[in-house]
Protein backbone atom coordinates (compact mmCIF):
# COMPACT_ATOMS: atom_id res chain seq x y z
CA UNK A 1 0.00 0.00 0.00
CA UNK A 2 1.06 3.56 -0.69
CA UNK A 3 1.88 5.82 2.24
CA UNK A 4 -0.62 8.60 3.00
CA UNK A 5 -0.14 11.21 5.70
CA UNK A 6 -3.16 13.18 6.94
CA UNK A 7 -2.07 16.28 8.85
CA UNK A 8 -4.33 18.60 10.82
CA UNK A 9 -2.93 22.03 11.63
CA UNK A 10 -4.29 24.10 14.52
CA UNK A 11 -5.58 27.64 14.47
CA UNK A 12 -2.81 29.17 16.58
CA UNK A 13 -0.24 28.23 13.92
CA UNK A 14 -2.49 29.62 11.16
CA UNK A 15 -2.62 32.93 13.04
CA UNK A 16 1.19 33.22 12.96
CA UNK A 17 2.37 34.00 9.41
CA UNK A 18 5.96 32.91 10.03
CA UNK A 19 4.99 29.73 11.87
CA UNK A 20 2.53 28.84 9.10
CA UNK A 21 5.11 29.40 6.35
CA UNK A 22 7.69 27.27 8.18
CA UNK A 23 5.13 24.52 8.76
CA UNK A 24 4.15 24.45 5.09
CA UNK A 25 7.80 24.11 4.07
CA UNK A 26 8.00 20.97 6.22
CA UNK A 27 4.62 19.72 5.00
CA UNK A 28 5.83 20.04 1.40
CA UNK A 29 8.84 17.85 2.26
CA UNK A 30 6.70 14.93 3.47
CA UNK A 31 7.27 11.81 1.41
CA UNK A 32 4.37 10.01 -0.23
CA UNK A 33 0.81 11.23 -0.62
CA UNK A 34 -0.52 13.82 1.81
CA UNK A 35 -3.64 15.70 2.86
CA UNK A 36 -3.82 18.86 4.97
CA UNK A 37 -6.81 19.77 7.16
CA UNK A 38 -6.88 23.19 8.77
CA UNK A 39 -8.83 24.93 11.50
CA UNK A 40 -9.98 28.52 11.55
CA UNK A 41 -7.69 30.60 13.72
CA UNK A 42 -8.79 33.90 15.25
CA UNK A 43 -9.74 35.74 12.07
CA UNK A 44 -13.39 34.64 12.20
CA UNK A 45 -13.70 35.90 15.80
CA UNK A 46 -12.11 39.23 14.86
CA UNK A 47 -14.46 39.72 11.92
CA UNK A 48 -17.48 38.74 14.03
CA UNK A 49 -16.55 41.50 16.44
CA UNK A 50 -16.09 44.07 13.64
CA UNK A 51 -19.41 43.11 12.04
CA UNK A 52 -21.23 43.09 15.40
CA UNK A 53 -22.22 39.44 15.02
CA UNK A 54 -22.48 38.01 18.55
CA UNK A 55 -19.90 35.32 19.33
CA UNK A 56 -21.61 32.49 21.20
CA UNK A 57 -19.47 29.79 22.80
CA UNK A 58 -20.49 26.87 25.02
CA UNK A 59 -17.74 24.80 26.68
CA UNK A 60 -15.22 26.13 24.16
CA UNK A 61 -17.41 25.27 21.15
CA UNK A 62 -18.81 27.83 18.73
CA UNK A 63 -22.58 28.16 18.30
CA UNK A 64 -23.05 28.53 14.54
CA UNK A 65 -26.18 30.52 13.74
CA UNK A 66 -27.02 31.53 10.14
CA UNK A 67 -24.98 34.75 10.17
CA UNK A 68 -22.00 33.05 11.81
CA UNK A 69 -22.15 30.28 9.22
CA UNK A 70 -21.84 32.82 6.39
CA UNK A 71 -18.83 34.37 8.07
CA UNK A 72 -16.95 31.16 8.94
CA UNK A 73 -17.54 29.81 5.43
CA UNK A 74 -16.01 32.95 3.93
CA UNK A 75 -13.06 32.81 6.32
CA UNK A 76 -12.38 29.06 6.54
CA UNK A 77 -13.21 27.91 3.00
CA UNK A 78 -12.24 31.27 1.50
CA UNK A 79 -9.29 33.32 2.71
CA UNK A 80 -7.54 30.82 5.01
CA UNK A 81 -7.93 27.87 2.64
CA UNK A 82 -6.80 29.76 -0.44
CA UNK A 83 -3.95 31.46 1.42
CA UNK A 84 -2.60 28.03 2.39
CA UNK A 85 -3.08 26.69 -1.14
CA UNK A 86 -1.25 29.68 -2.64
CA UNK A 87 1.67 29.23 -0.24
CA UNK A 88 1.90 25.53 -1.13
CA UNK A 89 1.80 26.32 -4.84
CA UNK A 90 4.74 28.68 -4.28
CA UNK A 91 6.61 25.63 -2.94
CA UNK A 92 5.72 23.63 -6.09
CA UNK A 93 3.20 21.54 -4.16
CA UNK A 94 0.16 21.15 -6.43
CA UNK A 95 -2.45 21.82 -3.74
CA UNK A 96 -6.19 21.92 -4.30
CA UNK A 97 -8.41 23.71 -1.79
CA UNK A 98 -11.60 21.86 -0.87
CA UNK A 99 -14.60 22.08 1.40
CA UNK A 100 -16.84 19.12 2.13
CA UNK A 101 -19.35 20.42 -0.45
CA UNK A 102 -16.83 20.26 -3.33
CA UNK A 103 -17.31 17.01 -5.29
CA UNK A 104 -19.47 15.86 -2.36
CA UNK A 105 -16.23 15.19 -0.46
CA UNK A 106 -17.73 15.24 3.04
CA UNK A 107 -21.42 14.71 3.64
CA UNK A 108 -22.70 15.50 7.13
CA UNK A 109 -25.86 15.70 9.19
CA UNK A 110 -26.86 18.80 11.11
CA UNK A 111 -26.22 17.98 14.76
CA UNK A 112 -29.36 17.03 16.66
CA UNK A 113 -30.32 19.18 19.60
CA UNK A 114 -29.93 17.30 22.87
CA UNK A 115 -29.13 19.73 25.67
CA UNK A 116 -27.45 22.43 23.53
CA UNK A 117 -28.43 23.74 20.09
CA UNK A 118 -25.11 24.21 18.27
CA UNK A 119 -26.86 25.56 15.18
CA UNK A 120 -25.44 24.74 11.76
CA UNK A 121 -22.82 22.30 13.00
CA UNK A 122 -22.24 19.07 11.10
CA UNK A 123 -21.55 15.52 12.22
CA UNK A 124 -19.88 13.59 9.42
CA UNK A 125 -21.90 10.91 7.66
CA UNK A 126 -19.85 9.94 4.59
CA UNK A 127 -16.48 10.63 2.93
CA UNK A 128 -16.08 10.54 -0.87
CA UNK A 129 -12.90 8.48 -0.71
CA UNK A 130 -12.97 7.71 -4.44
CA UNK A 131 -12.75 11.37 -5.47
CA UNK A 132 -10.10 12.19 -2.87
CA UNK A 133 -8.05 9.18 -3.98
CA UNK A 134 -8.31 10.36 -7.60
CA UNK A 135 -6.87 13.72 -6.56
CA UNK A 136 -3.98 11.99 -4.81
CA UNK A 137 -3.32 9.68 -7.77
CA UNK A 138 -3.22 12.72 -10.06
CA UNK A 139 -0.52 14.30 -7.89
CA UNK A 140 -2.78 16.84 -6.23
CA UNK A 141 -2.58 17.57 -2.51
CA UNK A 142 -6.05 18.19 -1.00
CA UNK A 143 -6.31 21.01 1.54
CA UNK A 144 -9.56 20.78 3.49
CA UNK A 145 -11.32 23.57 5.36
CA UNK A 146 -13.73 22.81 8.21
CA UNK A 147 -16.89 23.30 6.12
CA UNK A 148 -19.09 20.36 5.09
CA UNK A 149 -22.63 20.02 3.67
CA UNK A 150 -25.75 17.92 4.14
CA UNK A 151 -26.42 17.03 0.48
CA UNK A 152 -29.56 19.18 0.45
CA UNK A 153 -27.93 22.56 -0.08
CA UNK A 154 -27.05 23.34 3.53
CA UNK A 155 -23.46 24.15 4.49
CA UNK A 156 -22.31 23.07 7.95
CA UNK A 157 -19.47 24.08 10.26
CA UNK A 158 -17.58 20.93 11.30
CA UNK A 159 -14.76 20.25 13.74
CA UNK A 160 -11.45 20.06 11.83
CA UNK A 161 -10.03 17.39 14.17
CA UNK A 162 -13.02 15.20 13.31
CA UNK A 163 -12.58 15.83 9.59
CA UNK A 164 -8.94 14.71 9.80
CA UNK A 165 -9.89 11.57 11.71
CA UNK A 166 -12.72 10.61 9.34
CA UNK A 167 -10.58 11.24 6.24
CA UNK A 168 -7.85 9.01 7.67
CA UNK A 169 -10.38 6.26 8.42
CA UNK A 170 -12.04 6.41 5.00
CA UNK A 171 -8.73 6.26 3.15
CA UNK A 172 -7.01 3.57 5.23
CA UNK A 173 -8.77 0.93 3.10
CA UNK A 174 -6.49 1.75 0.17
CA UNK A 175 -3.54 3.49 1.84
CA UNK A 176 -1.18 2.97 4.73
CA UNK A 177 -2.40 6.03 6.65
CA UNK A 178 -0.69 7.96 9.39
CA UNK A 179 -2.58 10.74 11.15
CA UNK A 180 -0.74 13.67 12.70
CA UNK A 181 -2.29 16.48 14.75
CA UNK A 182 -0.05 19.57 14.78
CA UNK A 183 -0.48 22.59 17.00
CA UNK A 184 1.60 25.00 19.10
CA UNK A 185 2.36 22.64 22.00
CA UNK A 186 5.01 19.90 22.21
CA UNK A 187 2.35 17.21 22.60
CA UNK A 188 -0.22 16.10 25.14
CA UNK A 189 0.84 17.72 28.40
CA UNK A 190 0.50 16.38 31.92
CA UNK A 191 0.57 19.99 33.11
CA UNK A 192 -0.91 22.48 30.64
CA UNK A 193 1.38 25.23 32.02
CA UNK A 194 4.57 23.16 31.59
CA UNK A 195 5.49 22.55 27.96
CA UNK A 196 8.13 20.03 29.03
CA UNK A 197 5.57 17.74 30.71
CA UNK A 198 4.86 15.85 27.48
CA UNK A 199 3.38 12.38 27.76
CA UNK A 200 5.46 10.49 25.18
CA UNK A 201 2.92 7.74 24.64
CA UNK A 202 -0.67 7.12 25.70
CA UNK A 203 -2.66 3.92 25.33
CA UNK A 204 -6.44 3.83 25.20
CA UNK A 205 -6.56 2.56 28.81
CA UNK A 206 -4.09 5.28 29.89
CA UNK A 207 -6.31 7.86 28.23
CA UNK A 208 -9.43 6.74 30.06
CA UNK A 209 -7.60 6.99 33.39
CA UNK A 210 -6.16 10.40 32.54
CA UNK A 211 -9.62 11.69 31.60
CA UNK A 212 -11.23 10.33 34.75
CA UNK A 213 -8.59 12.03 36.87
CA UNK A 214 -8.81 15.32 34.90
CA UNK A 215 -5.09 15.20 34.05
CA UNK A 216 -5.63 16.07 30.39
CA UNK A 217 -6.78 19.61 29.63
CA UNK A 218 -10.44 19.76 28.55
CA UNK A 219 -9.48 21.44 25.28
CA UNK A 220 -7.40 18.41 24.33
CA UNK A 221 -10.16 15.84 24.95
CA UNK A 222 -12.01 16.21 21.60
CA UNK A 223 -8.71 15.88 19.72
CA UNK A 224 -7.80 12.76 21.71
CA UNK A 225 -11.26 11.27 21.22
CA UNK A 226 -10.89 11.70 17.46
CA UNK A 227 -7.39 10.27 17.51
CA UNK A 228 -8.40 7.10 19.34
CA UNK A 229 -11.47 6.77 17.13
CA UNK A 230 -9.11 6.67 14.14
CA UNK A 231 -7.00 3.97 15.80
CA UNK A 232 -10.14 1.95 16.56
CA UNK A 233 -11.13 2.10 12.88
CA UNK A 234 -7.86 0.91 11.35
CA UNK A 235 -5.52 3.91 11.16
CA UNK A 236 -2.17 2.44 12.17
CA UNK A 237 -0.24 5.47 13.40
CA UNK A 238 -1.37 8.60 15.25
CA UNK A 239 0.88 11.24 16.81
CA UNK A 240 0.20 14.68 18.31
CA UNK A 241 2.84 17.38 18.59
CA UNK A 242 4.35 20.71 17.68
CA UNK A 243 3.90 21.98 14.13
CA UNK A 244 7.57 22.87 13.73
CA UNK A 245 8.46 19.21 14.44
CA UNK A 246 6.30 17.78 11.64
CA UNK A 247 9.08 15.81 9.95
CA UNK A 248 9.96 14.18 13.27
CA UNK A 249 6.30 13.53 14.09
CA UNK A 250 5.81 11.40 10.97
CA UNK A 251 8.89 9.30 11.78
CA UNK A 252 7.67 6.10 13.44
CA UNK A 253 10.98 5.77 15.26
CA UNK A 254 10.88 9.29 16.69
CA UNK A 255 8.69 10.12 19.68
CA UNK A 256 8.79 13.85 18.93
CA UNK A 257 5.34 14.43 20.42
CA UNK A 258 2.77 12.10 21.94
CA UNK A 259 2.27 8.68 20.30
CA UNK A 260 -1.15 7.11 20.73
CA UNK A 261 -1.56 3.33 20.68
CA UNK A 262 -3.82 0.45 21.70
CA UNK A 263 -2.95 -1.47 24.83
CA UNK A 264 -3.21 -5.22 24.41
Amino acid sequence: MQQLTVVKIGGNVIDDEIALSNFLIEFNLLKGQKILVHGGGKLANQLQDKLNIPLQMVEGRRITDSETLKLVTMVYAGFINKNIVAKLQALNCNAIGLSGADANCINANKREVVSIDYGFVGDIKKINAAFISSCLENNMTPVFSAITHDGNGQLLNTNADTIASELAIALCVNYNVQLVYCFEKNGVLQNVDDDSSVLKSISNSDYNNLKENSVINNGMVPKMDNAFHALNKGVAFVQIGKAENLLQLVDKNNYAGTRLYHSK
